[in-house]
């Protein structure tokens, strides 16, 4: 029988492999955890790579031709545009809810400085995009200066302009045929061109460029480590030396630039300058910011994650929308995500504390 050192040694052998079976457990837990931190784009890029494998095993070929992928793009170009935006306030642990009013305020600043003014529609462009500019920084200066929440102005900014929308426009709509006719220009970004059978429009491509843009100066530049540290802790960005009240005002003041060439993308898109546009661009731009990895609590997340998450509704929505579903789905499957994303995040803030 085997004698009192031997027992010792087999549970001695027993619980170091349940140790080293622990630890590999946790090390492979860790190491996806680790991975979520540090790259906050990579759920949104399962679940829009899952989403793209499901519909096109449903659906086959009438989901995977060029034409339906490169549509879903052109469908997501403005909310993706303008989720941009309140994606840099986010980051600093911010919201603006008043976004899609200042896209659709320049849009309408574009079209009557050319058609009521007589302007050439090069300065009518100008003038919208400062418009939207001065908005954004009005609402950075009431933040940072005034102290003000960002709900709270953003809300009121919200109520404002889009009164002021409809009470500078009479609420007049100008006519796609009229803007073909007198001023091509501000229909730019709306122009469609063919590769293969893949269509793409300039808004697209000023989507994706300024994606990219935006991702190489948070990550590259001194001014997006400073969005970040803003958004992660303020106090102890301002006492490393971070101007955080320059730092806020930048920041919406780049937002409010960023909504003005969304409005620009706006009549293109849907051919005219109205008023009554634009309307779900708010609650739109905050779904995909927050399905695109991006922390409502500030100083985490990416503007690809953002770029993701518009591109999982937009696929969700054209999938949805081939399969014949109720529309009504799509709203439900995207309060899902949502709600997942919110818990994700969650959790990875939970588990690196």
């Amino acid at each position: 029988m085997p004698d009192t050192a031997d027992h010792e040694a087999i549970a001695a052998n027993t619980v170091e492999t349940v140790a080293t079976f622990d630890e590999h457990e946790k090390g492979m837990v860790g190491r996806f955890h680790h991975a979520l931190h540090t790259t906050p784009a990579l759920v949104p890029l399962i679940v829009l790579i899952l989403a793209i494998v499901v519909f096109g095993a449903l659906l086959g070929s009438k989901f995977f031709s060029p034409f339906a992928l490169t549509l879903i793009l052109q469908q997501v170009q403005i909310v993706g545009i303008v989720a941009a935006a309140q994606s840099l306030v986010i980051l600093t642990a911010g919201i603006d809810l008043s976004v899609g009013a200042i896209a659709v305020m320049s849009s309408v600043i574009m079209g009557q400085f050319t058609f009521r003014y007589g302007l050439p529609p090069t300065i009518a462009v100008a003038c919208g995009l400062t418009v939207g500019t001065a908005i954004g920084a009005f609402n950075g200066w009431l933040v940072a200066r005034m102290k003000l929440p960002p709900f709270i102005v953003t809300l009121g900014m919200w109520q404002i302009v889009l009164a002021a929308n409809f009470l500078y426009s009479a609420n007049e709509t100008i006519r796609s045929q009229e803007i073909a006719a007198e001023a091509p220009l501000l229909q730019l970004l709306g122009t469609k061109f063919k590769i293969g059978g893949a269509v793409f429009t300039f808004g697209v491509l000023f989507m994706v460029l300024l994606v990219v843009i935006l991702a190489y100066i948070l990550k590259h530049t001194a001014w997006g480590r400073h969005v970040y540290a803003v958004g992660d802790d303020p106090e102890a960005a301002a006492l490393s030396g971070v101007n955080v009240k320059g730092v806020l005002i930048s920041v919406y003041a780049l937002a409010g630039l960023i909504c003005a060439f969304a409005g620009w993308a706006l009549i293109g898109r849907i051919g005219s300058v109205s008023p009554t546009s634009g309307q779900l661009l708010n609650i739109e731009s905050i779904t995909a910011v927050v399905i695109g990895g991006i922390s409502l609590f500030g100083g985490r997340g990416s503007i690809l994650g953002t770029f993701f998450g518009a591109l999982i509704v937009g696929v969700f929505t054209l999938g949805l929308r081939l399969a014949g579903a109720d529309a009504q789905w799509t709203y439900l499957l995207i309060g899902v995500l949502i709600i997942a994303a919110v818990a994700v995040d969650q959790w990875i803030r939970k588990v690196a504390a």
